[in-house]
């Protein structure tokens, strides 16, 4: 990781970079990352508590607390697995630790999820004031624990992709499968009752550290209480041991980007 902390300023750079680029051909800009996830929450409103009849009380805060976290680690990973082949002019002009890549798009993302706390914020001073409570304080806790899974799977990812392309197309329809099978749309009660007569099935969801993640944003933001501090941990020992992974394949491949780029 000396690499990364050694490399601060053209991390600013590639952060700032990404940030451009990701509203330069709109009209609204990176404003996007406040209304996008607003307009998902209406989406899932209207299918969920109008088509389906869903009774869950404050259902769009319900929903929100959970897509823009969502939101965030699906874009950085996306964009964590581009990191690499979308540099391609910068790795063959100039050598610095390709490292740097994916976690500046990682670190860009999370710029992107501070935009997104706004329009939270300003729903729950608008609609839900009786939900505020101190525990929100602890969101950057949970979002940190978050930051880790992140930067582990785009990095890993990233130097994969290098040499497989097919990784890219793959991963965005695994990250799609992986939204239907995250708490996003029901809660621990509603996990709970699907799968009272499959406890296997159970047990295999909350292996998903989405589970313990989208969770821990609910208790804050939704329930008013405590996060799930043991899901937490083995959620941060799990990315850290995919971060060690990540680290170490990204520098064994390392030396083959730009041969193969």
């Amino acid at each position: 990781m000396n690499d990364v902390f050694s490399r601060r300023r053209l991390i600013n750079y590639l952060v700032r970079a990404d940030l451009k680029k990701t509203g330069s051909d709109t009209l609204l800009g990176n404003i996007w990352w406040v209304v996008d996830p607003l307009l998902q929450m209406m989406v899932y409103v209207v299918f969920m508590g109008i088509i389906l009849q869903r009774k869950t009380p404050d259902f769009p805060l319900f929903v929100f607390a959970a897509i823009l976290p969502w939101k965030w680690f699906s874009s950085a990973v996306s964009d964590g697995i581009q990191s690499v082949v979308g540099r391609e002019k910068l790795i063959k002009q100039i050598y610095f630790p390709k490292i740097v890549l994916p976690f500046a798009t990682v670190v860009a993302g999370v710029v992107n999820f501070a935009f997104g706390l706004i329009p939270l914020t300003g729903l729950m001073l608008i609609a839900y004031q009786d939900r505020i409570s101190a525990w929100m304080l602890l969101i950057p806790v949970v979002a940190a624990v978050q930051l880790v899974l992140s930067f582990g799977t785009a990095t890993l990812l990233g130097a994969v992709n290098v040499f497989y392309r097919d990784v890219s197309n793959l991963a965005r329809h695994l990250i799609r499968m992986w939204f239907y099978l995250s708490p996003v749309l029901w809660g621990q009660e509603d996990i709970a009752r699907f799968t009272k007569d499959y406890p296997w099935l159970g047990t295999l969801i909350q292996l998903n550290p989405f589970y313990h993640l989208l969770n821990s944003y609910r208790d804050l933001v939704y329930y008013d209480r405590a996060p799930d501090w043991s899901g937490l941990f083995w959620v941060l020992v799990f990315g850290l041991l995919l971060l060690v992974l990540g680290v170490w394949t990204f520098k064994r491949l390392e030396p083959s980007f730009a041969k193969v780029l």
